[in-house]
């Protein structure tokens, strides 16, 4: 079923996507009224109307184009945890990310994105990042490489003496303890700074131009999307451990993904020298 699938018409799940977008959450884009916007876990974790509706559509949307599949969607994990655990089931999965970046989009900032991943007993298998207010649209498959807006994306990888710009867990969202683990990026050869859309800076990444990230979370939805991107552009991803990122959590955190493996390297040394 799933091997069909991925030989198939990709392009529908790309126009669902632009489809959410276009209805849920580009119409409130700059327009939110107070009453739209809530805090879930405090004044740093956000959520709209846009998240909701948005993510609404994409459920139905994306359960039609593949009958059996289910979605572990940001927002139902928040109204029921138990969603989180058909990531470690047998059937395909949807991960989704309705608007990633949502203290942007509050903002009126054209910084977020909606994340959408296929993953298949733990292995990602697609993803679409579209940035809709900066009409961009990156595509990953397993073993097809990376695109946006239909051309091909490589990662590349830095000048051998350059100094590496990452970009790391925003301090509003970090731990006492996480914060000394990141503290090992602050070195005369790495300039790090906070993180913005998750899915955004993987894209960046997956571009070339950004080398590294550096997470100290492991929600699905927040990376499953850029993890294959970056992959697919030819870049690398590894825990503190040295083992890849699980999707299904338990991971050994912090973890990176950069433009090639000697990258990912070093700020693992890095973030390990912190810990």
């Amino acid at each position: 079923m799933i091997d069909d699938f991925l030989a198939g018409d990709l392009t529908e799940v790309e126009a669902a996507v632009r489809a959410a977008a276009a209805a849920e959450i580009m119409p409130r884009y700059r327009q939110l009224a107070a009453h739209e916007i809530v805090e879930k876990n405090g004044p740093h974790d956000l959520v709209t109307t846009a998240d909701r509706l948005a993510e609404e559509h994409l459920t139905a949307a994306l359960s039609r184009l593949l009958p059996g599949s289910v979605v572990v969607g940001e927002e139902a994990v928040h109204a029921d945890p138990k969603v989180y655990e058909a990531l470690s089931g047998g059937a395909p999965v949807w991960i989704v990310d309705p608007v990633d970046g949502t203290r942007q989009f509050v903002r009126g900032e054209p910084g977020f994105c909606t994340l959408v991943a296929l993953a298949h007993r733990g292995e990602l298998l697609a993803s679409w990042t579209y940035a809709a207010a900066l009409d961009e649209m990156a595509v990953a498959v397993r073993g097809r490489g990376a695109t946006l807006n239909g051309a091909p994306i490589r990662s590349g990888s830095p000048a051998p003496d350059a100094v590496l710009q990452v970009a790391m867990s925003h301090p509003d969202y970090t731990t006492d303890a996480q914060k000394q683990a990141l503290l090992g990026l602050r070195t005369e050869d790495i300039d790090a700074r906070p993180c913005g859309s998750a899915g955004l800076e993987y894209l960046a990444v997956a571009r070339g131009d950004l080398d590294a990230l550096a997470f100290n979370w492991e929600y699905a939805w927040d990376h499953a999307a850029g993890l294959l991107l970056v992959t697919e552009a030819g870049g690398a991803q590894a825990t503190l451990s040295g083992a890849p990122f699980r999707i299904a959590g338990g991971n050994d955190l912090p973890f990176t993904a950069a433009r090639d493996r000697a990258t990912a390297e070093r700020i693992l040394a890095a973030l390990r020298a912190g810990a």
